[in-house]
């Protein structure tokens, strides 16, 4: 209970405002409790008893709970001897977390009422739209980390890196080289974002809103200029209201494949017009109505690109995108999806010699470096004869439960081979080959190799692969991050590409099956996650989706 004179406060302060008795304006002022109120600065001294406590309630004066609640008011070191002061509103609402939010990140339970709720809801999206316009300028000025370009010796198996692009400029000199750079970013779809806000716990709400959002991506494309874009996670109704035509200005012809189920994104491949022209455009959809196994609408799109360059060629360029299933339980799905992928990619690519044209496969593989579905990308080959379900992606260091992948993964009538190619087109190589056998003796024979291939474990494909990035930062061991959200800070996404046979990165081993290839010349770098944090993670204020654009530059080697 309050002594008198603290509730007579509230019914006669207004009359002791005008009374210097009481009011010392402006006065000095040791320990006290701050109100963001809009009241004139004042203090004054009251006695207070011994057992007063800080769960004591306001008078009626101070308006609603919920609006003093929200007035970010704090007990600072309160005494015996302690006093009110009432200053002029402090907190700015673009800068400082309101003490509801801060109450919510950090676990306290704070449950408003739904008229508060419904008014508040109503009110986010203007508030949020009239704050960013006011601080776009100031954006720029704060919450960024400049990321540095690598670059490659062409003479050294070690890698340097340069001050700027002049040191690689002088190696450029010869007409039949075509120099190009490739970009695979998820630019993070609003839907998704929406639908999985708990992600995103650590962000200002203003910076989730794609009013917001979009113009940063735009200028992020923009300033680093890529010849080849792949983007996953592109809302289709933003892509065809503003993103198709954004790109478009800026000299790229667009390429887009929606996902088959009800979330409205997918993906798109856009390319220069000035350094490319398109020969084929083919989608994959991983979605197999009469095949259990494959019930997931994820996507992949495949181009085949031919290089605008002053050249007696006919060389072209394999581009691969695909965001694979993100469920870390699902190592089958996973698995079957890639292999779809590379399969389509193996129909595309060959060459009228047989052999494959360079291809770059980019996406978010939902998979972290080093796991089984990483290494078969690389290495060309997987035994999973025992293989838990789980382990498969290693998105998880102890996944739950222990089902162990099924021999073979998927069905036959799947019509991919474990090659990972059409098991139509490859029996119609062999034909045109010119393989004369009699008929008994062939259909024997593919009986036999069903048969076998039936109880096989092992995976195959023929592309020679390597990663554009080395996924730990050579000084430190630190890993590097491409995704980083309020659950997990890791690598899930990739540029694969098929190394030349001179290029620092070629896999050791690798089937020489490629007509050229491509050779690396340097790489946007990535960052750390305590990098990101100094940030406040992703989204932020200068960088709007929770996965950093991935870019590389590549040379175009003909053998």
């Amino acid at each position: 209970m309050l002594p008198r004179h603290m509730q007579r406060l509230g019914r006669d302060w207004i009359a002791h405002l005008n009374s210097s008795q009481v009011f010392t304006s402006n006065g000095p002022v040791s320990t006290c409790m701050r109100w963001a109120g809009h009241y004139p600065r004042a203090s004054f001294p009251l006695p207070v008893p011994v057992d007063f406590s800080a769960n004591w309630r306001f008078p009626p004066f101070f308006g609603p709970w919920r609006q003093f609640q929200n007035s970010n008011w704090q007990l600072d070191n309160f005494a015996r001897s302690s006093c009110f002061h009432l200053p002029n509103p402090s907190m700015k609402s673009e800068g400082e977390e309101p003490l509801t939010k801060k109450r919510r990140l950090s676990g306290q339970h704070d449950t408003p009422t739904p008229e508060e709720e419904a008014n508040f809801a109503n009110q986010k999206e203007a508030s949020c739209l009239s704050v960013a316009q006011n601080e776009k300028s100031d954006s720029s000025k704060k919450g960024t980390i400049k990321r540095h370009w690598e670059y490659f010796c062409q003479h050294s198996k070690t890698m340097k890196v340069f001050e700027n692009k002049e040191t690689d400029q002088s190696n450029r000199e010869c007409e039949a080289k075509f120099d190009f750079t490739v970009m695979s970013y998820n630019i993070l779809s609003q839907n998704l974002l929406e639908d999985n806000s708990h992600l995103y716990k650590h962000c200002r709400q203003r910076l989730l809103i794609w009013t917001y959002r979009f113009p940063n991506i735009l200028q992020e494309i923009k300033q680093l200029d890529a010849d080849v874009l792949c983007l996953q996670e592109v809302q289709e109704d933003h892509y065809r209201k503003e993103i198709k035509s954004n790109l478009e200005s800026l000299g790229y012809h667009c390429e887009y494949k929606m996902r088959t189920g009800r979330k409205p994104d997918g993906c798109a491949i856009c390319f220069k017009t000035s350094k490319f022209s398109l020969i084929s455009s083919n989608p994959v959809e991983f979605f197999r109505r009469d095949i259990p196994l494959l019930d997931r609408d994820n996507v992949g799109l495949v181009l085949l690109l031919q290089p605008k360059f002053q050249c007696k060629t006919n060389a072209a360029i394999c581009i691969a995108n695909t965001h694979l299933l993100y469920n870390p339980r699902r190592g089958d799905i996973k698995l079957t999806q890639l292999a779809m992928l590379l399969a389509e990619i193996a129909s595309v690519a060959p060459q009228k010699d047989g052999t494959f044209c360079p291809i770059i496969i980019c996406g978010d593989f939902n998979s972290v470096p080093g796991s089984p579905l990483y290494r078969f990308i690389k290495e060309g080959k997987l035994n999973y004869e025992g293989l838990a379900i789980g382990k498969v992606s290693g998105q998880e260091q102890f996944p739950r439960g222990q089902r162990i992948l099924s021999i073979p993964i998927w069905p036959k009538k799947l019509g991919i081979s474990q090659n990972c190619v059409y098991e139509i087109k490859q029996q119609q190589k062999e034909e045109n080959a010119g393989e004369k056998m009699e008929e008994a003796k062939l259909n024997n024979t593919k009986e036999i190799v069903r048969a076998s291939e039936k109880l096989s474990s092992k995976l195959q494909h023929h592309f020679k692969l390597s990663s554009v990035y080395s996924h730990y930062f050579p000084e430190t061991g630190m890993p590097e991050v491409t995704t980083c959200h309020s659950r997990s800070a890791v690598t899930v996404d990739y540029i694969f590409y098929s190394a030349a046979n001179d290029d620092d990165a070629t896999q050791p081993g690798a089937v020489d099956s490629f007509h050229g290839g491509l050779k690396l010349l340097g790489r946007l770098a990535l960052l750390t996650e305590k990098d990101l944090w100094t940030v406040n993670g992703l989204p932020n204020e200068n960088n709007s989706s929770d996965h950093l654009p991935l870019l590389a530059e590549f040379r175009l080697i003909e053998r």
